[in-house]
């Protein structure tokens, strides 16, 4: 069985594990406002909040509930928008009236829930906040400016909210029902851990944000065991002059970390290219890798940091470089028990340089057409260590070996630069496909290439002397 609550109501369900939290409410609930759009995670018209008893206080987050397993809610608190419906229109139903924030409708219900996840956060809400909560609901209607209007006028309404209690001034204020004032004693009656739905027969997730796009029909009927909320996956911690990430760590965990933060600077910016709030709150570390994407971000980081994984099995753990992980397309140095328990890197010193860049078709919420990572430990003006990375221009997210050892003992130059292309342009093929052909595919990643040593160098190298 799998028990959580979800708006005011108990559950206890042996339907599917693999079953997604969207068809569940849907079809077995019959709450049809959280809509069917994209089934991907991409148009957020089935966002969710979902609460996660932390210590003393419940924890809210949005998800995209047509990527969401039930094995995955398991001791949670899961709110759909009629769970956000009292006698009157909330502030943030009435700021959508007011600015006229809706057109068809259909992308409302997303709108409203995850606006009102900024009333549950017990994070400082402004109005850059607000209007980032909604980056992962699309409309394709009204422009935007209205809605972003509403998420505007929640912010002021909310510069008042209590973070030590923002669930109770929430209620209090009209922003949510009352029944939030007791989810914190019924979740204390529902243990994460109990009934967890494992099978030996069965697929292991995370946070199924890929899986669910490949496979939905499979994963919907499949027995799952999910690893999504196991703690002994989670935590960012340093050990020695290590790094070390829980394979369950999600991206959102990665840019609220404030060890992250500390030892990579820039991580937060990068992430903002990674998807959306409610995906970067699901796609785990361990998820990215294992997906073997050729283009996917979080894995053209960490190869170019160097990291290294561990795997734990029937036989016992193993490590090995992230790099040697791939061996073909969507082929792994893995066996089929095994799941990627951690990651770990070098910690950056006062000498290391990290960059990351993408190109896709929209800047936001897309998958890159070539993306790319490079971690240098400098010497002075000489790169004594190099590490580059390269996503979209082979069947597998490229450690781009020959470039990186050039480029070590080299002089930070126009020459430097322009010779590591040369050797970079011969370990990389590129295929043409939706996502650009094979020669624009070189000249992306010949752009990115120079991004790299412009942002980290800004007082060497400008685009005209790079380029010249």
């Amino acid at each position: 069985m799998i028990d959580f609550i979800l708006n005011n109501q108990d559950i206890s369900t042996d339907l599917p594990s693999g079953m997604t939290v969207l068809d569940f409410v849907r079809y077995h609930k019959n709450l049809k406002g959280t809509k069917i759009g994209c089934r991907e995670g991409d148009c957020g018209a089935c966002t969710v909040l979902v609460g996660t008893l932390k210590g003393d206080r419940v924890e809210y987050i949005s998800m995209t509930s047509c990527l969401l397993a039930l094995a995955s809610v398991q001791g949670k608190h899961i709110v759909t928008v009629e769970g956000l419906n009292m006698e009157k229109l909330t502030p943030v139903q009435q700021a959508m009236v007011d600015e006229s924030g809706t057109q068809c409708g259909f992308c409302t219900p997303g709108f409203v829930v995850s606006m009102s996840g900024c009333c549950l956060s017990n994070e400082k809400v402004d109005r850059p906040s607000a209007v980032k909560a909604i980056d992962g609901n699309i409309c394709r209607c009204t422009g935007y400016r209205s809605i972003e209007r509403a998420a505007i006028h929640v912010a002021d309404q909310l510069a008042a909210k209590d973070l030590k209690d923002a669930i109770g001034w929430s209620v209090k204020n009209g922003f949510i029902p009352a029944y939030f004032n007791g989810i914190k004693a019924r979740l204390q009656a529902v243990q994460p851990s109990n009934h967890q739905p494992t099978t030996s027969n069965g697929v292991t997730i995370a946070g199924g944000t890929d899986l669910y796009v490949q496979k939905h029909d499979t994963m919907h009927h499949s027995p799952v065991h999910s690893v999504f909320n196991d703690e002994e996956l989670k935590g960012i911690r340093i050990e020695g002059d290590h790094c070390i990430i829980g394979g369950a760590c999600t991206a959102a965990d990665l840019m609220g970390s404030a060890e992250m933060e500390r030892l990579l600077p820039a991580l937060k910016a990068h992430l903002l290219l990674v998807s959306s709030t409610p995906i970067r709150n699901m796609g785990t570390v361990a998820g990215n890798f294992v997906n073997a994407s050729p283009i996917g971000d979080l894995t053209a980081m960490f190869i170019a940091l160097d990291s290294a994984i561990t795997l734990k099995g029937a036989a016992g753990a193993r490590s090995l470089k992230l790099k040697d992980l791939y061996k073909g397309y969507k082929q792994l140095d893995k066996s089929p028990d095994e799941i990627l328990t951690s990651v770990r890197f070098s910690v950056p010193s006062k000498n290391t340089r990290f960059h990351f860049e993408k190109v896709s078709k929209r800047t936001y919420l897309d998958i890159a057409s070539v993306n790319t990572a490079i971690r240098l430990e400098m010497n002075g003006d000489t790169i004594r260590e190099s590490h580059v990375s390269a996503g979209g221009v082979a069947p597998i997210p490229k450690y781009l070996a020959n470039t990186s050892a050039f480029l070590a003992g080299k002089p930070i130059s126009r020459e430097t630069v322009h010779s590591a292309i040369k050797v970079m342009n011969d370990e990389i093929a590129p295929i043409s496909d939706v996502r650009g052909t094979a020669d624009y595919k070189r000249l992306l990643l010949r752009q990115l290439f120079f991004a790299h040593f412009m942002e980290l160098f800004p007082e060497r190298f400008t685009l005209t002397e790079l380029v010249a």
